[in-house]
């Protein structure tokens, strides 16, 4: 059964903590990011490996393999986005970002179908590749922007954070 998409615009988790999962992104500092973003990926290693990893706690919510798989293209979709906004003119409108839906990529590709220590491996790959991006800009260029499709702006500081989040909140939603 198809889950219903989520269609919250989360960038308020930017300005303020997140109630759910705890994250603080104005408390947390850039250079912590790629940090943080290696260790989920070590964390969701031990979730993929647990038993019953494709089993969906109720219709509604992904089981940890699709969670596992959606990370991973969070990392995969953010280093991109990063380098978008990287090569993007400090003056001039910011580089839009390709609209990504992340319910209908969950689907079409199947997450639930993955082998789990592939998602696994691969998400370790993606986070360190993100994290080595991130941890590569000096903080001069930190400022520089992009645009989601739906009009959300980000600054490289600010979708550094709004990506950790994701993954963080994600952590949070498979603990057990």
């Amino acid at each position: 059964m198809p889950i219903v998409p989520d269609v919250k615009d989360w960038t308020w988790v930017l300005s303020r903590p997140c109630p759910e999962c705890g994250f603080d992104a104005a408390a947390t500092a850039y250079e912590a990011v790629p940090a943080l973003i290696r260790e989920t990926a070590v964390r969701f290693a031990a979730v993929l490996d647990r038993p019953g990893v494709r089993v969906r706690p109720d219709q509604s919510t992904w089981s940890a393999l699709e969670y596992g798989a959606h990370v991973r293209d969070v990392c995969r979709m953010s280093d991109t986005r990063l380098g978008l906004m990287l090569a993007g003119d400090a003056e001039g409108e910011p580089p839009r970002f390709q609209n990504w839906d992340q319910d209908a990529t969950a689907e079409a590709d199947r997450y639930n179908e993955q082998d789990p220590a592939r998602v696994a491996e691969e998400f370790a790959e993606a986070a360190e590749r993100a994290a080595r991006s991130f941890e590569s800009v000096p903080p001069e260029r930190r400022g520089l922007r992009g645009a989601r499709s739906d009009g959300a702006e980000f600054t490289v500081a600010s979708f550094a954070r709004y990506i950790l989040h994701d993954l963080v909140h994600h952590v949070h939603d498979v603990r057990g």
